[in-house]
């Protein structure tokens, strides 16, 4: 910038027009001389400006030109009027940048009509354009460009943004031969009034360009305002500026990182030690409530858990109401603390929270970026009383070379201004507001100047005066890397944080145990090839509040003075599962049935005592399930305040009952692991249908067992007929005459007959009866089992049912029953499409058998659990009938989120594994001594794997007996020959006997018994006399067969 001496506007015409004479006109006040290097070629160029030329004796004062430099076939651009913005009070050099010294004859003759001192031109090729601009507003004179601030000065944070604004301003400007901006900074002391009143001083009096600064939202709000009005650019340095605020005021700009990102890494922390329920301290300002507290709310249902409390703290909250707070924190069951405020209520919190004792075993505590940001200004004192606490940390690379000479002259720059205050390390506001600095002052100039900090930049500018749209657009188009990372916008917003240390207080300090990147996870590092977990586990041993290594469980276990409070029902229709009874002596309420028996074995399992009572409630199990549900409600007030308040909506800490598992009722809270199997299914009244009964006597023996008797007596049949055929020598004897089917038929009788007759005295082979026992003891055990298997069938009426299919009774329009405050009415008329008017509601167990006796009712619907107790009291008139619907099934209820659910689930499951579950069921039902009716003839019917041992023994007892004649008997036989031989020729057979022709035809005295006395003596000598010829051959015989009988 250069100002030149006062002449009137016909002295610089002449001087223009001794240039170039047909380029200025008296209505020109802008001339663009365009010079190329041999000084050959000359382009003109004027632009008329609407502004009415001043008398010729008038006087310019203060006039001023400006040079840049552009490509010779490029379209000139406009030139519009500036005033001068460097008054100087000496005479400068006449510029002309990037014009070669020699050949150049513009430079030496306008030099010399300005009695200017001869300008020293850089050496080089490029074209130079010259633009000259006048200012005709006689009187007004250039003032230097100032840029505001607005900090409080009265905390750590300000100090340090101050600080780091002036080091951007001595960096962008330091090597560049023109006079730097002025920073003007103000002290809101916190105060939006202040604030207004310091940016109205600003814009009116000092005529600042731009104003940086304004950490909080409610300086930033009305400020903007100002800053809208006046046409100011507001660059804002809060973190929670809502999007809204760009369209009611487009000269504010944000300029810090939106930390919403944060609240995902403190879900993330939560998740991954499985902390249901946590309670959340926060600082009750504006921009908490209405940004990043929603956010939180979010993020922890996304992972699972949910907040217990909302305490909101002022920030001029007295030590005594902070303590009652917190002592009510502490009462509670849930251990999980985090707290959202600015460094100075978090060090109060914890120093109140160490006196208290909150800050021993059991408690966690987990902060965000707005206190740990500033962890390295906290004395020892208020560290001590930090120790375990977990938090996140705003992300900033500290290696690069930028960061570490930006924190050598913050060192100097921080130790001139606040020389009292000890040194820090510069925290990610100094950053931010040295960022945003920077584009600020970018914004204004042409070019990037070259500094020290900026080795990028190759060329020097001049400042430009721009309006504050320009500034607005130029700050918005920014696309730099900066110290707190990059400067981009999207969409009008500045670009997140997405990585955050993960820090732990631990002795006198902190310890860096990792980072957390948005959507990647926890990592060790943030090199590329750093690798990700959704658990920070992956990090290492965390130091927990009160010393322990082990990970705290998140929530207390219920005292004897403020046990859990569990609901049961009082009207329920079925009492064998809950039957709540008042105690005759005055102690309350006594709660028994299958129900609470199930809950009792489940908290043996538990790995910690669970004191409880139980509260009787008298509704709908709807309304029992909807009294464990934890509502918040939002009420807005205003613009800016944002109102949280919590009504709480709960009687009960959880519902033990018999309590079917629906889609509706998990809106009201959780439930736990099923302990009674899902399902619905009708139940009617046992009738047989008239079915054809003739081959019911097939039904005791399956097929396979009536194909192997059949097998095993044609064996045993077999046997028997071969050992007594090769035995019997007689040739005459039935087991030997006849064909070889008259003897396989003699066999097959034989074999059957043994069934229903002993005949074991007619065999002649010991071997045979041997066989033949065996044979009638499995015969006998047959029969029986026969008998009473047909008589099972005969008498069990539930024999072959007549059923019943919904279809028929939704198409007769029939009656139907169920339980009158359960879902299965809404089952029947929603899903099975019954009529309403065809539901009958029953409100007691017993009221099912007489309704469907008396035929009130054609079905009933009833839950597998229900039925089966059913069926077991009244098993022999009534059975189930179509399909089950896999619905429902019995469960415990918690509220949502409940830190005791997962414990409560993984010891029903125990409980089954145990055995305990299936021992519960079988004492519901067998207490009634009635079994279950079973339709099917096949639990009546005998297998052969009933019988297989018997089989077995009858077939290897006739199989050795066979062997065993085979092996000894029949070689002797073979021997000794035919009968025929061995009684030598004429003699008749043994054993023959007189036929019934022959005894008649001998007479009566061959019917007589042998006489007595002497005449019988004489008739037995002589008969003796006749066979001697005889006696010694047959007696040999009879001895042979009588040594040798099997």
């Amino acid at each position: 910038m250069v100002s030149l001496p006062n002449l009137t506007k016909d002295q610089y015409i002449q001087i223009l027009n001794t240039l170039n004479p047909n380029s200025i006109t008296p209505q020109s006040n802008v001339m663009t001389y365009v010079a190329t290097e041999n000084n050959s070629v000359e382009h003109p160029i004027t632009k008329s400006l609407s502004l009415i030329p001043p008398k010729p004796t008038s006087s310019l004062p203060n006039s001023s030109y400006t040079a840049s430099s552009i490509s010779p076939d490029a379209p000139l651009p406009d030139v519009s009027l500036v005033p001068s913005l460097n008054p100087t009070p000496n005479p400068p050099l006449c510029h002309s940048q990037h014009s070669r010294e020699a050949n150049v004859h513009l430079k030496d003759f306008f030099c010399s009509q300005m009695n200017l001192p001869p300008l020293k031109l850089p050496s080089t090729s490029s074209t130079s354009i010259l633009v000259l601009s006048l200012d005709s507003s006689p009187g007004k004179q250039s003032e230097e460009i100032s840029i505001g601030g607005i900090v409080d000065l009265t905390t750590h944070i300000g100090k340090e943004e101050r600080a780091a604004m002036q080091v951007a301003i001595e960096d962008l400007f330091s090597d560049v031969d023109l006079n730097s901006p002025t920073l003007l900074v103000k002290d809101s002391r916190g105060d939006p009034t202040r604030a207004v009143s310091s940016a109205r001083n600003l814009i009116k009096k000092k005529h600042v360009a731009a104003i940086v600064g304004l950490r909080t939202w409610p300086e930033t709000f009305f400020v903007g305002d100002v800053g809208s009005k006046s046409k100011v650019p507001i660059i804002s340095l809060s973190n929670e500026v809502p999007s809204w605020s760009d369209s009611n005021r487009p000269f504010l700009v944000n300029a810090a990182r939106s930390q919403f990102a944060q609240m995902k890494a403190v879900a993330a922390i939560i998740s991954s030690w499985k902390w249901r329920k946590v309670n959340v301290i926060y600082e009750d300002i504006n921009s908490a409530v209405s940004g990043i507290i929603p956010y939180l709310i979010s993020a922890l249902q996304d992972a699972g858990s949910e907040i217990s409390e909302l305490s909101p703290l002022t920030p001029a909250i007295s030590d005594h109401s902070l303590s009652k707070r917190l002592r009510d924190l502490k009462n509670g069951q849930c251990r999980v603390l985090i707290v959202h405020a600015s460094a100075p209520l978090a060090t109060k919190i914890f120093t109140n929270a160490k006196r208290i004792g909150m800050m021993e075993k059991e408690f966690v505590w987990i902060t965000t970026v707005d206190t740990m940001n500033l962890m390295d200004t906290f004395d020892g004192s208020i560290i001590s009383s930090m120790q375990g606490v977990l938090g996140v940390k705003s992300y900033y690379s500290r290696s690069t070379m930028q960061f570490k000479n930006f924190r050598f002259r913050f060192n100097s720059k921080f130790r001139e201004l606040y020389h009292h205050e000890p040194y820090h390390e510069p925290c990610v506001y100094a950053l931010q507001a040295y960022d945003a600095m920077r584009a600020v002052s970018l914004a204004l100039t042409d070019r990037v100047p070259r500094s020290k900090s900026f080795q990028n930049s190759t060329n020097n500018s001049l400042m430009l005066s721009i309006s504050g749209e320009k500034i607005v657009s130029r700050i918005s188009e920014s696309n730099f890397e900066g110290l707190a990372g990059a400067f981009n916008f999207q969409k009008g917003i500045l670009s997140p944080e997405r990585i955050f240390r993960i820090i732990n207080v631990v002795g006198r300090g902190y310890r860096e145990i990792g980072y957390w990147t948005e959507k990647l996870g926890f990592s060790e590092s943030t090199h590329a090839a750093s690798k990700y977990n959704k658990s920070m586990r992956l990090l290492g041993q965390v130091f927990w509040p009160g010393g322990p290594w082990s990970v705290p469980i998140g929530w207390a276990v219920p005292t004897s003075a403020e046990p859990l409070k569990i609901g049961v029902p009082v009207s329920n229709p079925h009492r064998d599962f809950v039957d709540v009874v008042y105690d005759q002596l005055g102690r309350g309420i006594v709660a028994k049935g299958f129900s609470i028996n199930v809950f009792y074995a489940t908290l043996k399992f538990l790995p910690y005592h669970l004191p409880y009572i139980f509260v009787p409630f008298n509704g709908t199990y709807d309304s029992l399930v909807e009294q464990v549900i934890l509502q918040f409600y939002v009420t807005f007030f205003g613009i800016l305040r944002l109102n949280f308040s919590l009504k709480l909506e709960k009687n009960f800490d959880a519902v033990v009952a018999d309590m079917a598992i629906v889609a509706k009722r998990f809106q009201s809270g959780d439930f736990s692991q099923p302990y009674a199997d899902p399902g619905l299914q009708m139940l009617i009244t046992a009738r047989t249908k008239n079915i054809n009964r003739a081959w019911v006597f097939t039904k005791p023996f399956s097929t396979s067992m009536w194909i192997s008797i059949g097998v095993i007596n044609i064996y045993n049949g077999l046997v028997v007929w071969l050992i007594e055929r090769n035995y019997e020598q007689d040739r005459n004897a039935e087991i030997r005459r006849g064909s070889l089917l008259n003897q396989i038929g003699y066999m097959l009788y034989s074999a059957f007959k043994t069934l229903f007759s002993l005949n074991v005295d007619k065999l002649s082979s010991n071997l045979s009866r041997i066989v033949m026992v065996v044979w009638l003891f499995l015969a006998l055990v047959l029969t029986q089992s026969f008998t009473a298997s047909l008589s099972a069938i005969f008498s069990d009426q539930g024999n072959d049912l007549a059923t019943v299919d919904v279809e028929t009774l939704r198409s007769t329009g029939a009656k139907i029953g169920c339980d009158g405050g359960s879902f299965v009415v809404a089952y029947l008329r929603d899903v099975l499409k019954i009529h309403p008017d065809n539901i009958v509601r029953i409100y007691s167990e017993d009221d099912y058998a007489q309704a469907l006796v008396n035929e009130e009712i054609a079905a009933a619907y009833l839950e597998i659990p229900y039925l089966k107790v059913f069926l077991a009291k009244y098993c022999k008139g009534f059975t189930t009938s179509g399909p089950i619907y896999k619905v429902g099934g019995f469960g415990f209820v918690f509220q949502r989120s409940s830190p005791y659910l997962p414990d409560i689930s993984e010891a029903i499951v125990k409980v089954a594994e145990s055995g305990a579950l299936k021992d519960l069921e079988n004492s519901l039902t067998s207490s009634y001594k009635c079994l279950a009716s079973d339709s099917s003839d096949d639990h009546h019917r005998l297998r052969v794997s009933s019988f297989l041992g018997l089989f077995g023994i009858s077939v290897g007892i006739s199989t050795f007996a066979l062997l065993l004649f085979y092996t000894y008997c029949w070689p002797i036989e073979q021997i000794a020959g035919p009968p025929e031989q061995a009684a030598g020729p004429g003699s008749p057979a043994r054993g023959h006997e007189p036929t019934a022709t022959e005894l008649v035809a001998r007479g009566p005295a061959a019917h007589e018994p042998p006489a007595r006395g002497p005449a019988a003596h004489d008739n037995i000598h002589v008969n003796r006399k006749r066979s001697s010829s005889g006696s010694t051959r047959t007696s040999h015989i009879s001895h042979r067969k009588n040594s040798h009988s099997y």
